[in-house]
C-alpha cells in the first residue's frame, strides 16, 4: 500500500509537470456538465459494428452503460456492473481469477483455462482471452456495451452468447484532472486519481490513471491450528496504473498508445458449508479438537474453516497501439495490435474442513497467458453500402503448473472413510499382500507433503478474415451481411508427476483385485467399487507417474450474421436477424483416465487417456425485434424476442473429486430481451432498466450421446432441464438523480436494483445447490457543486443485506449425491440416499461508505 501510494503521488506529480509545460491552463474553467452522460436518446452512441451508431439504428440488442451511470452505481470492475445489465451475471470460484461470464444463462465455468470463453470481454478493442484475464479495475471508462448472443463475426475471436465491450476514456487537448476516495466497512479503502492534457500543442495529448485498492476480508478464517495465519479471507489488496498518448498529427490521422500494470497480492477464496454429510463428524474427528465446521452448517455467519493459505498473487500487463487513417477516396484504415501478460499463483486448501487434508500451494501452482494480438480493418462508405473488410490474428501461450499436497489428516480420513470409521489404518493394508481375507499391514500410506506436479504448454494461434456491410436498399430497408472464416491450431504438451510414495495405495489395490480383498476387508459387495474408484482417482494413479502426453488441433470454421431492418418512421424500427457464432475446441487441462485409456471406453479405470480433446460449440441464433424512440427522444424502449441453439455445449463441471469436460449435444435458449431509458419530466431524473426472460435449457440426451458414457451418471439430472446460472426471469432498473437544489449546490442520488428468479448454481443440477429468488439494491446519495469540482457521496451496496450463493459445489471426497446401480450408464438421485457434504462460495455482504470526488 504505502509502496503504490508513493508511485501514485509521484506520477502525478510528474504528468501534472508534463502537462504544464505544454498548455496554459490557468484560467481554464471546470466544466459545468459532464458530457458523458447523454440527455437524450439520440445521444447514446454504441460501437458494436465497429462504427459509431446511435444505439436505436443498431439491429443487435445491446445494453449501453454510459460512464455517469457506471460512477453513479460504482463500477469498479466487470463484476459491478451486473446489477444495471439484465441476463447478465457474474461468478467467481475457487480464487477471483476463475471469473466466469453469461448472458441469458449461458456461459463458460473458468476452472480449466483449457476453455475459451462462451462471452468474450474486449477492452478498447483487445481481445482478452478469458473473463478472469479482464478481472480488476477498468479505471476511467467512457462506456460499457454488453452485446447479447452470438458474435461471430467482429470482435477477436468468435464467441457464442455475447461480448461485454469496454471504451475507456481517451487523452483530453484540455486539460483536467481529479481524484476519488473511498473508505467504508470491512477497512475499505480505495484511492484513483488521473490527469490529461495537452504535451504539444494540439497534435499530443496524455492521460494517466492511477488507483490503489484495499479492503479486509468478508470471512472470518478458523485456521484450525495453522500453518496458516491470516484470520480473514476475500480481502483485497491491489494497485494499478494506466498512462496513454494520443498523437493526431492531423485531422485524418491518429495513434493512441496504451500501456497499462495491475498487481494484486490477496487471500481468495475459502468456502463454507451449506449441508453436512455422513463424512462431516469424520472430518471434525481428525481436526484438532473444537477446531471442527459446525454440525449443523451454518454459512452465513461467514466463518470458514482453513488451515492452509488461500493466497493469489497476480499480475496483468499489457501494451497496445491503435492507428488509424483515413485513406482518400478509399476508407478508414485500423490496425490494433497488442501485447499482453498475465500471471497468476495460487494456493487453495481444497477440504474446506478443520481437517488438513489437501492444498495446493502458490509457489508452483501458477497460470499465465502472453498474448500477441493483431487486428486490420479497411471501412467505408457509399451511397448505399458501409463496408467494412479485417483480418485477426492472436497468438496466445497458455502455461499451466499444478500441484497437490497430502495434508498429515489425507490417509487416516480415506480409511476410515472406507471403513465407516472402523479404522484409521485401511489405506496402508493396500499396500500389502492379501491371503484368505486377512491383511498384512506393514505398507506405507500417502505420505503427507506434495504429490503431484503437473505442468502443460499450450500454444493457440488463430488467424480470421471477416467483412461487415451494411446495404441501403432504400431510404428505410437495409440489409447486413457479416462472414468470418476462422482458422484456429492447438498445441498442448502435457507433463505428468508423481511424487513420495503417491499411488502406492492405488497399486496395491489394482494388484490385489483378483483376491477379491474387499470382502475380507469387511467391504460390503454393493460398495466395493466405491474405494477402488477413489483410491484410484487420477491424482492417487500410478501410471501418471512420468507420463508425458503430446495433443494437437487444427480447427476452421465459418461464423456470420445476415440482419433486414427497416425504418418504419424516423423513430421506429423493426429488425429480423440470423447469426452463427463459434467456439474453438480445446483440451482439459487435467487428468483423465479409463480401462482402456481411449476417451470414448465407459468403464472406469487407471490407463491416461492420451486424447483430451473437446469438440467447439456452436450457436445459431434468431431474432426478431424492435427499436422505438418516444417523447420527443426522451424514451427508448427496445425489445427483441430470440431463439439460440447450441451444439457441443462445452460444459466443465466438479463432481466433488475432479474436474470433467462434456460436450452436451444441445442447449436451446428461447425468450425476450426488453430495455428502457427514459429521461423523465422531472428535470435531472432518468431511468434505466430492462428485462430478460430466458428460457435456456438442456436438450434430451443419453449416455450414449456423450463422448465418455460413464460421464452420463453426474449429468443425469441435465436432459431437459433448465442449465445453471440461467434464471428464467432477470430484471433491473436504475433510477438517478441530479439537480440543483441551492446556490451553486447540487443534490444527487442513484438506486440501483436486480431481481432474479431461482436458479441452480450447480453444473450437475443437484437440488442442493439451488439459489432462490432475490433482489439485490445498490444507493447512493450526495451533494456537490453544480461545476462538479467536489461531490461527497454516500452509498451502499447490496442495501438489504441479501443472503445468496455465487457457486455451491460438493465438498472434495465427502461422500455423493448420485447413486450409480450395476448398470453403469443407469443413475438416479435420491434425496434419502444423498451423502455429499456441500459447500459454497458466497456472494458479497452489505457494505457501504463514503465517497468524495475532486475534479479540476
Amino acid at each position: 500500500m504505502r509502496f503504490s501510494q508513493m508511485l501514485r503521488g509521484t506520477a502525478s506529480v510528474a504528468v501534472l509537470t508534463v502537462f504544464g509545460a505544454g498548455a496554459a491552463y490557468a484560467a481554464a474553467p471546470a466544466p459545468a456538465a459532464d458530457s458523458s452522460q447523454p440527455n437524450t436518446v439520440a445521444e447514446i452512441v454504441v460501437t458494436a459494428q465497429k462504427r459509431e451508431q446511435s444505439l436505436q439504428d443498431v439491429p443487435i440488442v445491446v445494453t449501453a452503460l454510459p460512464a455517469r451511470l457506471l460512477q453513479d452505481a460504482g463500477v469498479k470492475d466487470i463484476k459491478d456492473m451486473t446489477i444495471l445489465t439484465p441476463g447478465l451475471t457474474v461468478t467467481s470460484t475457487s480464487n477471483e481469477t476463475i471469473t466466469s461470464a453469461r448472458i441469458r444463462g449461458v456461459g463458460t465455468v473458468g476452472d480449466n483455462p483449457g476453455l475459451e470463453s462462451s462471452v468474450g470481454v474486449v477492452i478498447d478493442g483487445v481481445y482478452r482471452p478469458r473473463n478472469g484475464v479482464s478481472f480488476g479495475d477498468l479505471g476511467d471508462v467512457s462506456r460499457i456495451e454488453v452485446l447479447k448472443g452470438p458474435q461471430g463475426t467482429l470482435f477477436g475471436k468468435n464467441t457464442t452468447a455475447g461480448v461485454i465491450n469496454v471504451i475507456t476514456k481517451e487523452p483530453q487537448f484540455t486539460f483536467g484532472t481529479g481524484a476519488d476516495v473511498d473508505v467504508g466497512n470491512y477497512g475499505y479503502v480505495h484511492g484513483d486519481a488521473f490527469v490529461t492534457g495537452p504535451i504539444a500543442g494540439d497534435q499530443l495529448a496524455g492521460m494517466l490513471y492511477v488507483a490503489d485498492g484495499h479492503r479486509d476480508g468478508f470471512y472470518k478464517v478458523n485456521t484450525a491450528g495453522g500453518p496458516r495465519t491470516d484470520t480473514t479471507d476475500q480481502d483485497q489488496d491491489y494497485w494499478t496504473v494506466r498512462g496513454q498518448l494520443l498523437w493526431q498529427p492531423t485531422d485524418k490521422t491518429s495513434l493512441r498508445l496504451i500501456a497499462d500494470y495491475t498487481k494484486r497480492d490477496e487471500n481468495c477464496c475459502v468456502a463454507v458449508q451449506t449441508k453436512d454429510g455422513p463424512t462431516a463428524g469424520i472430518l471434525n474427528a481428525l481436526a484438532p479438537l473444537g477446531q471442527g465446521v459446525p454440525i449443523p452448517a451454518d454459512p452465513f455467519s461467514r466463518v470458514a474453516y482453513a488451515n492452509r493459505g488461500t493466497t493469489q498473487n497476480i499480475v496483468d500487463d499489457g501494451v497496445s497501439a491503435e492507428f488509424n487513417t483515413d485513406l482518400e477516396g478509399i476508407g478508414k484504415l485500423t490496425s490494433i495490435t497488442a501485447v499482453r501478460h498475465w500471471d497468476s499463483s495460487n494456493a487453495q486448501d481444497i477440504d474446506y474442513s478443520g481437517a488438513d487434508l489437501l492444498y495446493r500451494e502458490a509457489s508452483g501452482n501458477d497460470e499465465s497467458f502472453n498474448t500477441f494480438s493483431e487486428e486490420v480493418r479497411l471501412a467505408g462508405k457509399s451511397e448505399h453500402l458501409d463496408w467494412l473488410v479485417g483480418g485477426f490474428y492472436a497468438d496466445e501461450k497458455l502455461k499451466m503448473d499444478e500441484n497437490y499436497y497430502a495434508g498429515a489428516a489425507l490417509t487416516p480420513y480415506l480409511s476410515l472413510l472406507f471403513t465407516s470409521g472402523a479404522s484409521a489404518g485401511f489405506i496402508p493394508c493396500l499396500t500389502g499382500s492379501f491371503a484368505g481375507g486377512s491383511a498384512h499391514c506393514d505398507g506405507p500410506g500417502i505420505d503427507a507433503g506434495k504429490i503431484v506436479e503437473d505442468h502443460f504448454d499450450q500454444d493457440d494461434r488463430t488467424w480470421a478474415l471477416f467483412t461487415n456491410e451494411d446495404i441501403h436498399v432504400t431510404d428505410k430497408f437495409d440489409i447486413t451481411l457479416g462472414l468470418r472464416y476462422t482458422e484456429d491450431d492447438k498445441k498442448l504438451s502435457s507433463d505428468y508427476n508423481n511424487l513420495g510414495n503417491n499411488g502406492a495405495a492405488c497399486g496395491g489395490a489394482i494388484s490385489n483385485v483378483g483376491a477379491n480383498w474387499f470382502f475380507g476387508l469387511g467391504i460390503p459387495p454393493a460398495s466395493q467399487g466405491l474405494p477402488f474408484a477413489v483410491l484410484c482417482l487420477p491424482i492417487f494413479d500410478p501410471l501418471f507417474n512420468g507420463y508425458v502426453d503430446h495433443q494437437s488441433s487444427s480447427e476452421n470454421f465459418m461464423g456470420g450474421t445476415l440482419k433486414a431492418s427497416y425504418h418504419w418512421t424516423p423513430t421506429f424500427m423493426t429488425y429480423a436477424s440470423y447469426a452463427r457464432g463459434v467456439k474453438a475446441g480445446g483440451f482439459n487441462l487435467d487428468r483423465v483416465a479409463t480401462a482402456s485409456g481411449s476417451p470414448s471406453d465407459p468403464n472406469f479405470g487407471v490407463i491416461p487417456v492420451a486424447d483430451t480433446s473437446f469438440a467447439p460449440e456452436t450457436a445459431d441464433s434468431y431474432e426478431l425485434g424492435f427499436k422505438s424512440t418516444l417523447a420527443g427522444g426522451k424514451l427508448l424502449f427496445d425489445a427483441t424476442a430470440f431463439y439460440q441453439q447450441f451444439h457441443h455445449f462445452q460444459l466443465n463441471q466438479f463432481n466433488g473429486l475432479v474436474f470433467v469436460v462434456d460436450s452436451i449435444p444441445e442447449v436451446t435458449s428461447k425468450g425476450v430481451d426488453a430495455d428502457v431509458v427514459w429521461f423523465t419530466p422531472m428535470d435531472g431524473l432518468s431511468f434505466q432498466g430492462g428485462l430478460t426472460y430466458a428460457d435456456t435449457r438442456y436438450n434430451n440426451f443419453t449416455a450414449s450421446d456423450l463422448v465418455n458414457a460413464s460421464n452420463f451418471p453426474s449429468l443425469s439430472l441435465l436432459p431437459g432441464n433448465q442449465i445453471s446460472f440461467a434464471p428464467l426471469w432477470s430484471v433491473s432498473g436504475a433510477f438517478t438523480y441530479d439537480h440543483e437544489i441551492a446556490d451553486n449546490i447540487r443534490l444527487l442520488a442513484n438506486l440501483d436494483a436486480k431481481y432474479t428468479s431461482e436458479y441452480n448454481t450447480g453444473s450437475d443440477l443437484d437440488p442442493n445447490k439451488e439459489q432462490g429468488a432475490m433482489t439485490l439494491v445498490n444507493a447512493r446519495v450526495g451533494i456537490g457543486s453544480t461545476d462538479r469540482r467536489w461531490t461527497v457521496e454516500f452509498w451502499a451496496q447490496n442495501l438489504t443485506n441479501v443472503h445468496y450463493k455465487q457457486v455451491a459445489f460438493d465438498g472434495p471426497f465427502q461422500g455423493s449425491a448420485f447413486q450409480q446401480t450395476v448398470q453403469p450408464n443407469h443413475t438416479f438421485f435420491n434425496q434419502s440416499l444423498d451423502t455429499a457434504t456441500y459447500d459454497a462460495f458466497l456472494g458479497a455482504p452489505r457494505t457501504f461508505g463514503v465517497t468524495l470526488r475532486l475534479r479540476y
